[in-house]
């Protein structure tokens, strides 16, 4: 008895490894999945989370993902519309710019908006994201949480080694001056990324944002930034003067 499909992410980092004959392999699953699905989509993900993305697919049952080279992927998308594999598919080749993905599905359009705009999950930020929010620690015994959990002794020398001027009195971990972890807008250093996650501070949030959107029926094509339509309609008048 066959399996039944699953959502996949068809990770396109190994390409580098394998070569011509990985490339050649991906640029024949981006055209199979072209003939499989009935639409496709270009998005981008706000702090990437493994754990989250696969949430994602499980609640997408069989679509199908891609990540990685966005050259090799608009190479078997098709660059131009003599390369195109169906009409206007050039236009979703040309949307893969920076740290996107692609998305092939035969659900509806709405229940892909509707998927991805329920979906969003908190996480503890990573050194070189900005912070969201001051986060700074009263003196006194120091504290995390909403339940002002203390933290246990050992964790002293941890604290300590990360930049926080903590002292060990009477087995508690102590602060003898306020201690500002970060500002809001900071660009987080890894200490602070360190320490954020020690004190239960999630203020990154996974989300997932669509950019383009492109249907094989009509081969209608779709851009999700308004203002990138209106930047691009500009740019083309000026080149015809």
């Amino acid at each position: 008895m066959p399996k039944a499909k699953r959502s996949q992410v068809v990770s396109l980092t190994k390409t580098k490894s394998k070569g011509k004959a990985g490339r050649r392999e991906v640029i024949d699953k981006v055209s199979d999945a072209v003939k499989t699905y009935d639409s496709a989509w270009v998005f981008s993900v706000d702090n990437m989370r493994n754990q989250y993305l696969k949430q994602v697919r499980s609640k997408m049952g069989t679509s199908r993902f891609f990540f990685g080279s966005n050259k090799v992927m608009a190479k078997a998308l098709g660059n131009t519309p003599e390369e195109e594999l169906k009409d206007n598919l050039h236009k979703i080749a040309q949307a893969l710019v920076g740290d996107v993905g692609l998305l092939f599905t035969n659900l509806s359009s709405e229940d892909v908006v509707r998927e991805f705009e329920e979906f969003e999950a908190s996480s503890y930020p990573r050194s070189g994201t900005r912070a969201e929010y001051r986060v700074a620690i009263a003196p006194g015994e120091v504290v995390r949480g909403f339940t002002k959990e203390p933290f246990p002794s050992n964790m002293e020398p941890a604290l300590r080694k990360l930049g926080m001027p903590t002292l060990l009195k009477q087995g508690k971990i102590v602060l003898d001056n306020e201690y500002v972890i970060c500002e809001e807008n900071d660009t987080l250093t890894p200490d602070q990324a360190h320490l954020l996650k020690h004190f239960w501070e999630k203020m990154a949030t996974f989300k997932i944002k669509l950019v383009a959107h492109w249907n094989k029926a009509d081969g209608n094509f779709v851009s999700m930034n308004p203002t990138e339509d209106k930047e691009a309609e500009s740019g083309s008048d000026s080149d015809m003067e």
